[in-house]
């Protein structure tokens, strides 16, 4: 009895539940989209973020910070006292895809730099891996590199390649320098070498690498007298935005409590990867660079907060959009009502019938609204990201709670009118 109640009402105010479903369905199909894409916008935008380069440097702990600081060159004594512990073995350079966050490690690419003479002019060139190729003891195998590392450079004629032992890569800044271009052999000296280098081809960074000169690997250490040996590392790894739990592990690990500890070091936070690449590297210190890692959480927080406030934005639009159409649904039905009430109906009662008739409603333009929604979240990852978003199953049930929520909302100023209808003054057309 009570559904083919509910059923009648619905048929007889047909096209206002229509514009009911239409409102809660739009409200839902826009939130669903929001939230889908900010489920997965953290990858999202940490894949775009990595495009500009590492967020994270591997230093050998022994290496002397004396240089740096005060930019002073290395005298012959010093030359002399170099070993092992200034530099990190590039044979275990393989261990940073071993780690717990492994598939985080998105590229890294080691460094070796040695100053050489050039057309009578020093300069520095840093040998590297242009595009290496990684067997794993795990079976896996990867590439990395530098090229896909600093993938925004802009270069003109050939990207330099790891077989090619006399081939460079000459940075905008150099190459005007030395007056070189693409295709130019010439001869460098280093530590008492000369050796025959051609450049491959000439990079524009938009940053101070424009006035250096990379070469493979194994010619810079072949120059340096360092073979097997690099002297940095650098590494772009996929993080989650830090917070406070995160920034007391960076600066102290053991003030953590034990379920502290499992959760920093289960997360991808920028300090829990350097602190595992510690562990699995002895020989290194990690350090993050903070610019890039600090800009990437605050880019996200920034994009997540806003796609929360268009949510909040719809529904509150909806509700509203609600309350309108149910407030005039109930002044025309106040004749019906006002009858109810007469009959002995209760208050109670009759709100749940309205209740009834509204969230069935709801739920109908609220199942239709989310199937739209996940099609906009696909439209929107493939439009600003160029990847599909995945399905979250955590959308399903905050659609329901937004459905519950936009409709109870929007009925209870209809609701309150309701209330305050008198059969008499009703039925008697006042």
């Amino acid at each position: 009895m009570l559904l083919k109640m509910v059923l009648k009402a619905i048929g007889r105010q047909r096209r206002k539940h229509y514009l009911i479903a239409l409102t809660v369905g739009l409200g839902v199909s826009l939130a669903t989209a929001m939230l889908g894409v900010m489920f997965d916008v953290g990858d999202k935008v940490n894949q775009e973020l990595k495009s500009y380069g590492a967020n994270l440097n591997i230093v050998p702990k022994g290496a002397s910070m004396l240089g740096e600081l005060y930019q002073t060159e290395d005298t012959a004594a010093e030359a002399e006292n170099v070993n092992q512990e200034n530099f990190i073995p590039e044979k275990e350079l393989y261990k940073i895809k071993m780690i717990f966050w492994a598939y985080n490690i998105v590229d890294f690419a080691p460094y070796l730099s040695v100053p050489v003479e050039i057309n009578g002019q020093k300069i520095i060139l840093t040998g590297t891996w242009f595009n290496r190729h990684l067997k794993l003891p795990t079976g896996d195998e990867v590439d990395t590199g530098m090229t896909a590392l600093k993938s925004w450079w802009k270069i003109t004629g050939s990207p330099g390649d790891d077989g090619d032992t006399s081939g460079l890569l000459v940075g905008r800044d150099a190459a005007g320098r030395l007056g070189l271009k693409p295709g130019d052999s010439f001869s460098a000296k280093a530590k008492g070498k000369a050796v025959d280098l051609k450049v491959r081809g000439v990079f524009d960074s938009g940053g101070p690498d424009d006035g250096l000169i990379f070469a493979p690997l194994s010619l810079a250490q072949e120059l340096s007298g360092q073979a097997g040996l690099v002297e940095r590392v650098e590494v772009s790894a996929l993080t989650t935005p830090e917070n406070e739990l995160a920034r007391r592990a960076a600066a102290n690990p053991g003030s953590l409590s034990r379920m502290e500890w499992d959760t920093w070091y289960c997360t991808a936070y920028i300090s829990s990867i350097a602190y595992q690449l510690e562990e699995i590297l002895p020989g290194a210190r990690v350090k993050a660079i903070r610019q890039v890692a600090e800009s990437e959480g605050a880019i996200l927080t920034k994009i997540q907060l806003m796609m929360i406030l268009l949510t909040v934005l719809t529904l509150l639009c909806s509700a509203l959009a609600i309350s309108n159409l149910v407030s005039a649904g109930i002044m025309e039905r106040s004749v019906e009502i006002g009858l109810l009430k007469a009959l002995g109906a209760s208050d109670l009662s009759i709100m749940f019938l309205v209740l009834l008739e509204l969230f069935l409603v709801a739920l109908i333009g609220g199942v239709i609204g989310y199937l739209i929604g996940l099609g906009l979240a696909q439209l929107i990852g493939l439009t600003v990201f160029g990847a599909s978003v995945p399905v979250k199953a955590a959308v399903i049930p905050l659609t329901c709670l937004m459905v519950l929520a936009v409709t109870t909302v929007g009925s209870l100023p209809a609701l309150r009118s309701l209330l305050k209808l008198e059969a008499t003054e009703v039925l008697h057309g006042r």
